[in-house]
């Protein structure tokens, strides 16, 4: 199975869908994505980040994890559609080194402990909520509202980021969630890669891998533009497929006509 990763000198799968840090390429949307969140962080403030679902949001948070260091405490929540207890017994879990209580009071002690101790040790928590419009229970963005009441000489003691798809931000315009809203001081939209952007993540994953660049020719990355709309977990499937197309052709580049005839494997 492996065969064309010695084919094209590949050490490894370039489009892997794991979300490794090794392999982000920061398009300009990425970057200023990364340096926004990274000054709201440093703020500590409140992000709303969305984009459409293969965007790369989960993987730009592993970069904004890695970037930051031990300066932040990072809690991740993967699964919003708890109830607000559990949501809450989530943070306290990642904050503390203790047992979370069991009732709603207990926990909320706990977390004030957390942030007030992680404040004198010099360090910021921040609480990432991904696939946040996945969130049923209008009570957590209540509580997300509320965790961002938590001061110390007008400082908040806690970032928050919420990341989602775009309908997120239509569940943030009912007016109940109006007193949230407020408290957001960063919205930032990841859109799609642009056609430039394409080329040149392909031959940085291709060059991450161990291969060489331009295994894409320029009706190729044409093509993957096109079919692929610009997000990045298409890009990846449609090159993944490509190579082991063109494994199978012994083709030494990969061209339109290649992109082509793997196109169907977008419908499935």
């Amino acid at each position: 199975m492996h065969m064309y990763k010695d084919f094209y000198r590949l050490r490894e799968r370039p489009f892997s869908k794991t979300p490794d840090p090794r392999f982000l390429y920061l398009s300009k949307g990425h970057r200023e994505a990364l340096a926004r969140l990274q000054y709201v962080i440093e703020e500590r403030e409140m992000a709303l980040l969305t984009g459409e679902i293969g965007c790369g949001k989960t993987t730009l948070s592993r970069a904004l994890m890695d970037s930051m260091g031990d300066s932040c405490r990072f809690c991740f929540i993967v699964n919003p559609r708890l109830n607000a207890l559990e949501f809450l017994r989530s943070i306290a879990r990642s904050l503390l080194p203790t047992p979370p209580a069991e009732e709603k009071e207990g926990l909320l002690n706990q977390i004030a402990d957390a942030l007030y101790m992680l404040h004198n040790e010099g360090v910021c928590p921040v609480v990432i909520i991904d696939e946040a419009q996945l969130i049923s229970e209008g009570e957590i963005f209540d509580e997300i509202r509320l965790l961002t009441n938590y001061q110390l000489d007008d400082m908040n003691l806690l970032s928050v980021i919420l990341m989602g798809q775009p309908e997120l931000r239509n569940m943030l315009a009912n007016p109940r969630f109006e007193p949230l809203k407020q408290r957001i001081t960063m919205h930032y939209h990841l859109a799609p890669l642009e056609m430039d952007d394409i080329l040149d993540y392909l031959d940085y994953r291709l060059e991450v891998a161990g291969g060489a660049s331009g295994l894409f020719t320029p009706d190729a990355v044409q093509r993957i533009f096109e079919l692929s709309g610009g997000v990045p977990r298409r890009i990846n499937l449609l090159a993944t497929n490509a190579i082991l197309e063109g494994y199978g052709r012994d083709a030494a580049m990969l061209d339109g006509a290649i992109i082509d005839s793997v196109a169907s494997e977008l419908l499935i």
